[in-house]
């Protein structure tokens, strides 16, 4: 799935709209902690994490991510969506936990790249 089926299926809402949602879903992760993210993350990979600072982008662009998730309506402030937006990076915002935004990845067979 790419990321724009990923939105929905999440009933998530893109918050940097204009990039492109066509970037492949590979695989989902969980994690707050950006060294962890950095060693256990993958390209193509969904990261779900409440952290909205700019090192979160610099870690998905690192990793050629294919979209970050902030779950429970976690504010991100403007100058880190221009960031993502201009790296290419989707930003989706959700209602729902982190719980349950890996509980749905999960349901819809998105591997965990770590093995």
């Amino acid at each position: 799935m790419n990321v724009a089926e990923l939105a929905q299926i999440l009933d998530a809402k893109v918050l940097n709209p204009g990039v492109d949602l066509n970037r492949e879903v590979e695989s989902g992760y969980v994690c707050d902690l950006l060294s962890w993210v950095m060693a256990k993350g993958a390209p193509g990979c969904a990261w779900i994490t409440v952290m909205n600072h700019m090192n979160v982008i610099a870690v998905a662009t690192l990793l050629d991510m294919a979209c970050v998730i902030l779950p429970e309506n976690i504010a991100i402030e403007q100058a880190t969506l221009d960031k993502a937006t201009e790296e290419e990076i989707p930003v989706l915002g959700s209602g729902k936990t982190s719980y349950e935004l890996a509980g749905l990845l999960y349901a819809q067979g998105v591997p965990n790249p770590v093995k």
